[in-house]
């Protein structure tokens, strides 16, 4: 059932292939062909057209080629083993051939030997003792002569282990049994009688042959002529097998001098192993390409033996070398082992043999082992000095450095050292910096995406740390995934808190991906000079460092946030709870006040002496990067803002309660005026900021119009607004400014003007 449903679900498109094939061919019927203009119109290709054909048949052929090697990669290894079994097939039926072939000599021999003896009844003289016929009459031919010498010196030619005569003496009796058969110049008793005395000599010979091949003393010129020799005898695959199984007898014979111990440097251990047994892999592949060429059956079984000793050094490498370093993070003792057997094992792709993969592929555990040890030491490390640190930005001092590192090692750390960081992101700065001196394995064994992987979560830790160390942030982030309950020193001033800012934004900014950019191709990192640093570390052309760093500055903003929300509360909050900006503050200026003192409100007042104080230590902490403070102080005032445009219970009192009178509107007004003009001043007035105020104003003048009073009757012209705005700024600055004899601060009424209400009044009006 299974078989026919197939078949019917294949005729579908067998039919509807047959149907576009019989369509394309209509045209080849119709008397009016054309031939020639057929072909013009199939071929009239200009240049340009020509020039896309030919680049799509290269990428055509770039993909197949590339398919190729996928292809014949992914099924190397029961390649090989097929090969490998078919060798050993076609050695076993030619044994059976041979021996088939003599059984049936021997049997057609025992049939003709009754004649024989029938024979010899008549004639019972003249029977020599090699079963042959020998008139006496007459005296024995030179062959005959041969045939009763020829085993005895095939005897003495063995015993004195003159292999080459041998040999030849072998080849010399086959031709002569192979012309006797041929031209019938001996009975079939004689020609059995040969046949046997070579079979048993050349038995004889390659067990000799492979004795001397086993012997541990066997050495160089001799193993080669003994496998040579086994190889002329017709038994090749034999031959290899025991060339093979020499070279592995001699290496593990040497390495019974080679003691690892848990002392012993890993290193020189590895550089010891390497050269013994990549020295007899090279050896025993030279010794395969003089003695058997190029045959593919001797060189897949060279590459499968090449491949197992491969392994067995691997594991010898992971359980004496690699183990400790891996376990203890050691991953420059790691990459060191590494990158010996690889120096060692590269050597033989000059001799066809490329083992390099499948060292990458055994070691590569141990590495990804040794790279999170590493990576779990630095956020250890730098989680106990965030435990005792004052964050206080200093330059680094040289205890930061690692213990028998030199110091500005690579052009990395001597920028590091230009830039002030705490102590706690100095120690992970210069741990991170160490940890990229040696990344050639993880690029080898495509381990840097892993490694990219891994340092963002370190980092993503140590910025955990510093919001838990913001006074307002214990409780709420205490379960960070990554902080867990580490203990933090509390950033208690605003020194402090802007110094985790200035932590954690050179590091994601600047540090982390300078260091990361060791990951990259080498024409990838050299640099003639920073300014070029700089330009390709913007541009990075690479996707995934690309998005890493996005990710970088992503867990900067979280940092950010916190900072800027605990803040925001501390402004708009009391220690008990209640808040300092309510809708009462303005619902009831009217009715209780006789003589307004324009002026902003006191948490507005206090939002921007907060800001100038911020970004005076920001100056001094963000030196060369204005444009982060400038940023961070633009977040703080946004904060503020969204929050009173979010706040549901002012906005419910301003729409619901008691309505707003025109003192309070202008005192509204006046306040959204004053963060706008100090925003401006500052630079701080971002987009977000603008359209947030835009929406507060016209909310409030939308209530206020619900009264069914005009806003636009009861506000004063934009020029007043701006006046004491600007006084306010220059008052709480210090820079206290005398009042204009022309014009009363006081008297906002005095010259209220419909007219001159600004752009944003008359959109909230609208």
């Amino acid at each position: 059932m299974a078989s026919a449903k197939t078949a019917r679900s294949r005729g579908t498109p067998v039919k509807e292939n047959g149907a576009k094939l019989q369509e394309g061919l209509n045209v080849f019927k119709s008397d009016k062909f054309d031939s020639q203009s057929y072909v013009q119109s199939r071929c009239s290709l200009n240049e340009k057209e020509i020039r896309q054909l030919c680049s799509y048949l290269l990428d055509l052929k770039r993909a197949s080629a590339e398919e190729m090697h996928r292809s014949v990669y992914a099924n190397y290894s029961a390649f090989i083993r097929t090969s490998k079994e078919i060798s050993d097939l076609e050695g076993e039926l030619s044994s059976i051939r041979n021996l088939l072939s003599t059984q049936a000599a021997l049997i057609h021999g025992l049939a003709e030997g009754v004649n024989i003896d029938s024979l010899s009844k008549s004639v019972p003289e003249g029977s020599s003792e090699n079963g042959s016929l020998i008139s006496e009459d007459r005296d024995p031919t030179d062959l005959e002569k041969w045939l009763v010498e020829f085993p005895d010196l095939l005897d003495v030619l063995l015993a004195e282990r003159r292999v080459d005569e041998a040999l030849d003496a072998l080849d010399e009796g086959e031709r002569v049994a192979s012309e006797a058969k041929q031209l019938k110049m001996l009975d079939q008793a004689l020609l059995v009688s040969l046949q046997t005395s070579i079979v048993e000599r050349r038995q004889k010979l390659a067990d000799q042959l492979a004795e001397a091949a086993c012997q541990p003393s066997t050495r160089g010129g001799e193993l080669r002529a003994a496998i040579s020799a086994l190889k002329r005898l017709g038994d090749g695959p034999r031959a290899h097998s025991l060339l093979l199984n020499a070279h592995f007898q001699r290496y593990q014979y040497n390495m019974q001098s080679l003691r690892p111990s848990s002392t012993s440097y890993g290193g020189a251990y590895t550089a010891a192993l390497s050269q013994l047994v990549f020295s007899a892999i090279a050896q025993a592949a030279g010794d395969s390409s003089t003695i058997f060429g190029k045959e593919p059956n001797y060189t897949s079984e060279l590459v499968i033996w090449a491949i197992k000793q491969t392994e067995a050094f691997a594991s010898l490498i992971k359980r004496h070398a690699l183990a400790s370093s891996a376990a203890a993070g050691g991953l420059r003792a790691a990459a060191e082992c590494v990158q010996i057997a690889l120096g060692h094992c590269s050597l033989l792709e000059a001799r066809g043999l490329a083992l390099c993969p499948v060292l990458l592929k055994l070691f590569r555990p141990s590495v990804e082992q040794a790279l999170g040890a590493n990576l779990k030491r630095i956020e250890e490390s730098t989680a106990a000095l965030a435990a005792a640190d004052d964050w206080v930005l200093t330059y680094p001092s040289t205890a930061t450095r690692q213990p028998g590192r030199p110091s500005t090692t690579s052009l990395g750390n001597m920028t590091a050292f230009q830039h002030k960081l705490t102590s706690s992101a100095h120690r992970f700065n210069f741990m991170v910096q160490d940890f990229f001196e040696d990344v050639g394995p993880l690029l080898s064994m495509q381990l840097g995406g892993q490694t990219l992987e891994g340092l963002f979560q370190v980092f993503n830790s140590y910025v955990n740390m510093l919001i838990k160390a913001l006074p307002g942030s214990m409780e709420e982030e205490s379960n960070f995934e990554g902080s867990g309950n580490k203990i933090v020193s509390i950033a208690e001033n605003e020194a402090q808190q802007i110094a985790l800012l200035a932590n954690a934004s050179l590091l994601a900014d600047e540090l982390l991906p300078r260091a990361a950019m060791k990951l990259s191709p080498p024409n990838q990192v050299a640099y003639k000079d920073d300014l070029r640093r700089r330009s390709s570390d913007r541009q990075n052309r690479h996707p995934e460092q690309r998005e890493w760093k996005r990710r970088l500055a992503s867990s900067v903003d979280r940092l950010k946030d916190s900072f800027c929300r605990q803040h925001a509360l501390d402004l708009i909050f009391t220690e008990d709870g209640d808040s300092h900006l309510t809708a009462d503050m303005y619902i009831n200026m009217d009715g209780n006040a006789d003589e307004v003192d324009w002026f902003p409100s006191l948490i507005f007042q206090e939002l921007f002496v907060k800001l100038n104080r911020m970004a005076n230590i920001a100056a001094e902490m963000f030196v060369g990067r204005e444009r982060y403070a400038t940023l961070l102080l633009m977040r703080l005032t946004e904060t503020v803002i969204l929050w009173l445009s979010e706040d549901q219970s002012f906005w419910d009192d301003i729409e619901d309660g008691p309505p707003i009178g025109p003192l309070g509107l202008q005192q509204f007004y006046l306040d959204m005026k004053f963060v706008i003009c100090f925003a401006s001043q500052s630079r701080f007035l971002s987009r977000n900021l603008n359209r947030a105020i835009n929406e507060i104003i016209s909310k409030a003048m939308a209530a206020f119009s619900a009264t069914g009073m005009d806003p636009n009757s009861v506000l004063p012209e934009d020029d007043w607004f701006n006046e004491v705005c600007q006084d306010a700024i220059e008052r709480l600055s210090g820079k206290p400014k005398a009042v204009n004899g022309d014009r009363d601060l006081n008297s906002p009424t005095a010259s209220v003007s419909a007219q001159s209400i600004s752009s944003v009044r008359s959109h909230g009006s609208s």
